[in-house]
């Protein structure tokens, strides 16, 4: 996925994971997804895939990866229609790993 750098991407990716934040947070009914925080979100040139970048609580999971796919449809319908997109990117879900590479770097 070849990332842009522009602003106008850089604003978008912050309402994404401010409006992502909020449904996870208030509409989703997944349990699992509970203590999930988004820590980022990258756009790709075109705008059509939006690599939504999380962590959690309990560390990394295929459950945890089940339950955000089963609920990609449902947060990609919910944030087209909250933040009137025309074109809804493509989520992809990625484990932010750079909390845990920072936590591990300073123990050394």
């Amino acid at each position: 996925m070849r990332r842009s750098t522009t602003r106008r991407s850089s604003r978008m990716a912050d309402e994404i994971m401010r409006e992502l934040g909020r449904i996870i947070v208030q509409e989703v009914q997944d349990p699992r997804l509970e203590l999930l925080t988004i820590t980022g979100v990258r756009m790709n040139k075109d705008f059509s895939i939006a690599e939504v970048l999380y962590t959690h609580y309990n560390g990394q999971s295929s459950e945890l990866e089940d339950s955000l796919q089963k609920a990609r449809g449902f947060m990609r319908t919910t944030l087209g229609k909250n933040l009137r997109l025309r074109y809804v990117p493509d989520l992809r879900f990625t484990w932010d790993s750079f909390v845990e590479e920072m936590v591990y770097d300073g123990k050394s």
